[in-house]
């Protein structure tokens, strides 16, 4: 399953963006260091079922929507220095290796100070925030680096190694791939690396390993000169306020409105009392300026657009698009864009895949190849001479 770490300072929002995505219990409070050891939770991500284009009706989707799991890592706030130790220091450095992807909660309203006490609105530009997380993530790879830098170099030489391939057996634990870490290496002579050179090649490593969407939370009270200056960055920014999510969820959990995430709006269904109608009218109007809560939106394109997955859909009757018991569509597979039929086979189960024959477009009824790379919404029947 899909892996993304959701980070921040303290006070920023991470834990009320985390049960409102999971409805998990996790400790909200105002103050730093709320969340300890980090919480670990199912999310989703949303999308269109593919049903509807097949003309067929299945019992995975919600009014055509399919939510599919991904685990969503609450990591605890990260201070100043962190990397030094400082804080809860490296640990939860550590909790984000485990992550595909970060979402990093950013106090869009500028009323906690870098250590995540409250201050006055507006009194801290949240860029300042989005900075900082970086500079300690570089310094933690750095301080890794940096270890054990000369006796890498020196074994890399000794035994005449790809520099690429032997710096990714190095870094293998930190979740990284032989790709990042070429792409990484341009523009330096890694044999030869001054300690500035060195902090120089860990951002380049950051920057392809620890890929981050912005949730610009607190937006309902934001400053709009904040959220605009957030907004310019050169990342993907969403808008986002986890507390209206949070108060969405579970209002519609427990039966009084009509609403699922990621929604541009909601339907109130069951009898409220005025001071509840106006909690929901005003977040109403958020919804209207933003399209939605940015919850969704965050983890949507945390996996499709950072990490660039796809879904697909494998069946074992081409016909009905049906599994051995008649359940229709019964599985969504988010893979990573540019995986073969042959790749799915494994994916699905080893056995599958060591006895691979072939796999079957379930909407064309055509044969593709082995190597044929699957689309978004492909739906495939995998024929395996598995027993």
């Amino acid at each position: 399953m899909i892996e993304i770490g959701i980070a921040g300072k303290p006070n920023a929002g991470k834990s009320t963006f985390f049960k409102a995505a999971t409805l998990a219990d996790a400790e909200i409070a105002n103050y730093p260091f709320t969340t300890i050891k980090p919480n670990v939770g199912i999310g989703y991500v949303r999308v269109k079922c593919v049903c509807q284009e097949l003309g067929v009706k299945c019992n995975e989707c919600i009014d055509g929507w399919r939510f599919i799991p991904v685990k969503l890592i609450d990591v605890a706030g990260l201070v100043p220095d962190a990397h030094k130790g400082r804080g809860l220091g490296n640990e939860f450095l550590d909790n984000l290796r485990q992550s595909e992807a970060v979402i990093h909660v950013v106090d869009a309203s500028g009323s906690t100070d870098e250590e995540g006490n409250e201050i006055g609105l507006g009194e801290r530009n949240p860029v300042e925030d989005v900075r900082f997380l970086y500079h300690e993530i570089d310094m933690w790879l750095f301080g890794i680096l940096k270890r054990n830098w000369d006796k890498i170099i020196r074994r890399m030489k000794a035994e005449k190694r790809d520099p690429a391939k032997f710096l990714t057996e190095q870094l293998a634990g930190l979740g990284f791939e032989e790709w990042m870490v070429r792409e990484a290496m341009r523009g330096f002579d890694v044999s030869a690396l001054s300690d500035e050179e060195l902090k120089s090649f860990a951002v380049e490593l950051r920057k392809r390993r620890m890929q981050m969407v912005i949730a610009a939370n607190k937006a309902d009270k934001a400053p709009r000169k904040m959220l605009e200056e957030l907004m310019k960055l050169d990342e993907i920014v969403v808008p986002t306020s986890a507390a209206y999510e949070l108060i969405l969820r579970t209002a519609a959990k427990n039966g009084y409105i009509k609403y699922l995430p990621g929604d541009s709006d909601f339907e109130i269904i069951k009898e409220l009392n005025e001071k509840q109608v106006k909690a929901l009218e005003k977040i109403r109007e958020f919804l209207k300026e933003f399209r939605s809560t940015g919850v969704q939106e965050a983890i949507n394109r945390a996996v499709f657009d950072l990490l660039d997955y796809i879904v697909v859909y494998p069946v074992e009757d081409e016909n009905k698009f049906t599994d051995s018991k008649g359940n229709v569509l019964p599985d969504a597979m988010l893979v990573k864009r540019g995986t073969t039929a042959k790749e799915l086979a494994f994916k699905i189960h080893t056995d599958i895949g060591k006895h691979f024959i072939y796999a079957l477009d379930a909407k064309t009824k055509m044969r593709v190849a082995d190597d044929y790379e699957l689309k978004n919404n492909d739906v495939i029947k995998i024929v395996s001479g598995a027993k």
